[in-house]
């Protein structure tokens, strides 16, 4: 099918702000002209892909099928032009990482800083967000690198996976639970207490959850939250209980604020690993990122 490259740019730019007006802004072109390449790209795929009235505009099923095909192909166009930028210089250029807030703090951040050292004209963007929706930005094209937890299952098919480092989850609790430290608890023991987690669709989440239920247990947290200090800093204040990664409270087990719970059911150890798509080119900077991350120990 012989279609004008044109019409797909006008359609992705609709189908990115939802909106003619704007699109046409970005084109600098006329809202007639962009209504005009969208009723014809109509007409060559024998599909309506948009729905207008008078306060909005969506994509039909159509519509959304296309966009999801055609954005990522404009965001492989864009990885080639940073590429072709960066002249393999590392002089300029940009690399947009995906990662949770947690693994920005407790992981990455001394990475971006000596990263930033080696190549202080690469702009660093982070998207902060949990592991499982950084595998769909991935997918998309929208990040270059991810850095996740990885679980235990998942269609990860088109991604490709190298692990980082082995970590443990534990449960822990404040002074105002002290009369379990060294009791040895059984899951069903457990979810008699409050306990504070992590709210879906996170990977350490869904990890809980398995937990419990290979146990036989269904429970419903007290509390859920996005946040991991957050949630550390309520068990402090005796609010509950939680599941942690034990490196992230490293500090606050020196300090006696917390301890860790001994259960009768063992925690497997988890998978932190890097992301990248294997259908997309990893650019010149993120590459460097990765065999910072592989080769240094900081």
């Amino acid at each position: 099918m012989d279609i004008n490259f044109e019409h797909y740019k006008v359609f992705y730019y609709v189908a990115s702000s939802l909106s003619f007006s704007e699109a046409a802004s970005k084109l600098f072109i006329s809202q007639s002209a962009v209504s005009q390449s969208v009723k014809l790209l109509e007409e060559k795929l024998g599909a309506k892909l948009f729905m207008r009235n008078t306060k909005q505009v969506k994509l039909t099923h159509d519509g959304d099928m296309l966009f999801k095909h055609i954005e990522q192909a404009f965001n492989l166009i864009k990885i080639g032009e940073r590429s072709i930028q960066e002249v393999h210089s590392l002089q300029r250029g940009e690399i947009r990482i995906g990662a949770s807030d947690t693994i920005c703090r407790y992981y990455l951040l001394k990475y971006f800083k000596r990263f930033h050292e080696l190549y202080p004209q690469i702009k660093i963007s982070i998207t902060n967000r949990p592991s499982t929706v950084c595998a769909e930005l991935l997918n998309k094209g929208l990040i270059d690198v991810s850095i996740a937890n990885l679980p235990d299952t998942s269609d990860l098919r088109s991604i490709n996976i190298i692990k980082l480092k082995t970590f443990q989850d534990v449960f822990i609790a404040g002074q105002s639970f002290s009369q379990l430290e060294g009791k040895l608890l059984t899951p069903a023991e457990l979810a008699k207490y409050p306990l504070l987690m992590l709210e879906r669709p996170t990977i350490t989440r869904t990890y809980f959850d398995s937990f419990f239920e290979k146990s036989g247990v269904f429970i419903t947290p007290e509390i859920e939250l996005g946040s991991v200090d957050l949630l550390v800093d309520l068990v402090k204040i005796g609010l509950g209980i939680s599941f942690i990664c034990i490196d992230y409270i490293e500090k606050e087990l020196t300090n006696n604020e917390l301890f860790v719970l001994e259960v009768n059911t063992d925690i497997a150890p988890r998978q932190l690993g890097i992301l990248t798509h294997n259908n997309l080119p990893v650019p010149v900077a993120a590459q460097k990122f990765i065999e910072l991350l592989q080769n240094e120990r900081l």
